[in-house]
């Protein structure tokens, strides 16, 4: 209890001494007398913003102040009405010095009054110096040295330069600067005006800078700047971001170790309109034979520079009427060379055609350290972060770079076709050129724009290694993959994306489409043999895209729809091609039951068809369940396409094809044989009946009568024949009726066992040549989930006479099936 007791009074002994020291601030008197002569003024006036002038006042002569003025010789002693008088007041000394009436007090400069005589407040010193045109003046600056800031920046110890010239009676601010940077010294001409700004918690009593006498400079002002070792600096022109005086000069020198090597950037500028001269930058670099090096503020700036070296902004005179503004920032980069940075690079792109390669920096975030830059130099000279080259030329580069990981290449190629009857059938190889290989920087992106005329031509790729198709079952784990998308305007349509070791042969799209080679790792260098595709016009066909897939044996392949993620496009048509050799058995599984599809207009399906059959199977997306696993023994086609779907009631369908050996099941054997057998009893049976039934009408039978027919055969067997009696007395001409459904009824059933009904007004039948083409899809306006021949009427494309027609979805009616082999004409009745 005792402890606590004791506790509470050293808290409130505590409090008392603090009130006792902010009252005795606030009573605290103060007295400033500047010297006579020196050219000192004090202001004491309140901050900006002011705080209401109630709360706190100047007493002065026993006056309530709120703004005190004392002039050089004269004597004031103060006090504030408040214990917290650097809320609201600011004191501001000022001292003139002209160098046009008398000598220049060169040297060092001293904060007067010493800040010890002065109260607690945000102190401005300000030395105006006043110089003829003739006589250069330069500010020299201590350790540490001035960093400039833009507008809206502050320093973080609060302590700011302040720093404004003058041609003739107009002021020109040259900057704001901060210490810690890399400015040591600023000559200028015609007078300078220098403002130190001191928070009122700082105890700095030195000025930190000397003034020393020059020869004219013939310039605004000349800035330098000093590199210890690595750094940047960003600097701006005079009265930034406000126009540069007209037809000035100023000039930025830098002083670099030899070591290390400089580069400039320029961050923001704005040109204005001249009537005479032409703004622009000039440089003067050692070891340069053109100097100064002219460049304008658009161009490329010089880069990878050894040594000290001179940047110079000259004017122009600029319109009267619309003068616009001359404003510049740029950024100065010292860095140590890298081994890359003495190495040349030659990219030979002068048999290119149509081509642009562009290095940039990866997409990074920026560290509030220091970081190198990362440049490409053209001709070793001209050096930005960024480079684009261009086809029909040659171009040497080096990189300027810490770290070449940072940088990444991006390249576009064109090729186009604008007379279908030249480019039909050419092809064109899809490969990155060597030279770009040989750069010590990863290639991104490398694309093609394939356009070819519309209606005219369409578009084959086949790669140098079958592809596979990226898919969440099984990934690309390869360094790179093709992008395939399509390229006409207004369409998005994207086939997906594909690495080599896969089953797809060959892709064929109707329209424009760009093939981007994307790069995922390094390793690419290693890999960029397995690239390589090669694309040629081939005639125009309907299907927006057609996949020729080989699966392979060991694995399953998967594939799915364009536009995955996002639904296949309206009115869109895909087909795939599926190759199955003669000793497998192809197992087509979908992944899901339903679609989910739901059209606003049109038909969406689906076409399953057996290449040598020509059998189809045509499933209606919206409406049908999609098929079970099934095996094809042969190569068929799967077709998809869509309606207009209503929005989020996409079509995306997603299927793989598995290879199994084919086998011969011991069941199918036996019973294959006991048919067969049977069969052949049945058949001796038949032969037996027939034998004895001529032979009783023969005997019923009168005389034959030799009739002369010129259609028998008169030669003479050579051999005898084993039933003598002859062709029409046998009737061996007659053909039994043979029933289609007896014959082919087991190719009509469907995996339940049960017979397929016909759709006489849905059915769209496959034309062309077998293999080549993908069937065609119904009639959007058919309405039937499935589609099959019927019997009763055949199809306008296929005549009932025709050999050629599919059968194995026909179904049996209850009407006459006889289908005569031969055509038999009835005598015609002499009596009729």
């Amino acid at each position: 209890m005792a402890g606590q007791n004791c506790g509470v009074t050293i808290a409130l002994l505590g409090v008392l001494l603090l009130g006792a020291v902010l009252l005795r601030r606030g009573a605290e008197a103060f007295e400033i007398a500047p010297p006579h002569g020196s050219g000192i003024t004090v202001f004491i006036k309140p901050g900006s913003p002011a705080l209401p002038s109630k709360l706190c006042y100047i007493i002065n002569a026993k006056r309530h102040k709120t703004l005190l003025t004392i002039q050089s010789g004269e004597k004031e002693v103060f006090s504030f009405s408040c214990h917290n008088p650097e809320n609201h007041f600011v004191i501001e000394i000022q001292k003139n010095i002209d160098c046009m009436s008398g000598p220049c007090p060169f040297g060092e400069v001293h904060l007067q009054p010493p800040a010890s005589a002065l109260p607690t407040l945000n102190r401005t010193f300000i030395w105006d110096v006043k110089a003829h045109k003739s006589i250069g003046l330069e500010l020299q600056f201590s350790i540490p040295r001035l960093r400039q800031i833009g507008p809206g920046e502050s320093c973080p110890d609060g302590v700011t330069h302040s720093i404004t010239g003058r041609i003739d009676a107009t002021a020109v601010k040259i900057g704001t600067f901060c210490s810690n940077g890399t400015v040591s010294r600023i000559k200028m001409q015609e007078g300078v005006k220098m403002a130190l700004h001191l928070p009122w918690f700082h105890n700095r009593n030195v000025s930190g800078f000397s003034i020393a006498n020059r020869s004219s400079i013939k310039r605004l002002c000349i800035i330098e700047s000093v590199f210890e070792g690595e750094g940047s600096a960003t600097l701006m022109s005079a009265n930034y971001p406000d126009g540069f005086p007209e037809d000035e000069l100023m000039t930025w020198q830098f002083v670099i170790p030899p070591h290390l090597r400089a580069s400039v950037s320029f961050l923001r500028f704005n040109v204005s309109n001249c009537e005479k001269k032409e703004e622009r930058v000039e440089y003067y670099i050692p070891g340069s034979t053109t100097n100064p090096e002219v460049f304008r503020l658009e161009d490329k700036q010089p880069g990878n520079m050894a040594g000290n070296f001179n940047l110079s902004l000259q004017g122009c005179d600029q319109d009267a009427q619309n003068p616009g503004i001359l404003r510049l920032q740029f950024q100065v980069l010292v860095q140590r060379p890298q081994n890359e940075s003495n190495k040349i690079y030659l990219v030979d792109l002068s048999n290119e055609q149509a081509m642009s390669l562009t290095i940039e920096p990866r997409p990074i975030k920026l560290s509030r350290k220091f970081v190198p830059g990362c440049f490409v130099c053209l001709e070793s000279r001209t050096c930005s972060n960024n480079l684009t080259l261009t086809s029909g030329s040659k171009h040497r580069i080096s990189f300027l770079c810490d770290n070449l990981t940072r940088l990444w290449m991006n390249a576009e190629k064109t090729i186009s076709c604008t007379d279908h009857r030249y480019c039909h059938r050419r092809s064109y190889s899809l490969q990155v050129p060597g030279d770009i290989l040989q750069l010590p920087v990863q290639l991104h992106d490398f694309s093609w724009r394939l356009l070819v005329p519309k209606g005219k031509l369409s578009l084959a790729l086949v790669p140098s290694q079958k592809l596979q198709q990226h898919t969440q079952e099984k990934v690309c784990n390869t360094s790179f993959s093709y992008l395939v998308a399509g390229a006409v305007p207004g369409q998005d349509l994207y086939f997906g994306s594909f690495c080599p070791g896969g089953s797809i042969e060959q892709i064929q799209v109707k329209q424009n489409i760009s093939v981007t080679l994307r790069t995922f790792a390094p390793s690419f260098q290693q890999e960029a043999s397995r690239q390589g595709l090669t694309v040629s016009f081939i005639p125009f066909f309907k299907e927006d895209g057609v996949f020729t897939v080989t699966p392979d044996t060991k694995s399953k392949i998967y594939l799915r729809t364009p536009n995955w993620d996002w639904g296949l496009p309206s009115l869109t048509s895909v087909s795939w091609n599926i190759s199955v050799p003669s000793n497998q058995v192809a197992c087509l599984t979908f992944l899901k039951e339903r679609t989910g599809v739901v059209c606003q207009t049109g038909r969406a399906f689906m076409i399953i068809q057996e290449q040598r059959s020509k059998a189809e199977e045509i499933f209606s997306l919206e409406d049908d369940v999609l098929p079970k696993p099934s095996f094809h023994h042969h190569s068929f086609w799967v077709n998809i396409s869509n309606c207009s779907p209503v929005s989020g009631k996409q079509l995306d369908l997603f299927f793989w094809v598995l290879l199994t050996p084919r086998t011969m099941d011991l069941t199918v054997i036996i019973i294959a044989v006991v048919g067969g057998g049977a069969l052949l009893l049945f058949a001796l049976g038949l032969i037996i009946c027939f034998v004895k039934k001529n032979r009783k009408k023969k005997k019923s039978k009168g005389p034959p009568v030799g009739i002369y027919n010129g259609n028998i055969n008169t030669q003479m067997p050579m051999q005898p024949k084993k039933f003598q009696k002859g062709r029409k007395d046998s009737d061996s001409h007659v053909y039994a009726v043979i029933d289609d459904t007896m014959v082919y009824g087991h190719l009509l059933q469907d995996s339940n066992g049960s017979f397929l009904q016909p759709e006489v007004d849905t059915y769209r039948p496959f034309q062309g040549p077998t293999g080549d083409c993908p069937p065609s899809p119904p009639p959007i306006c058919s309405r039937a989930p499935t589609a099959k021949l019927s019997t009763d009427e055949p199809s306008p494309a296929f005549p009932a006479e025709s050999e050629s027609e599919p059968y194995t979805f026909s179904h049996p009616n209850n009407g006459n099936t006889d289908i005569p082999l031969l055509d038999t004409h009835e005598p015609e009745d002499p009596g009729e």
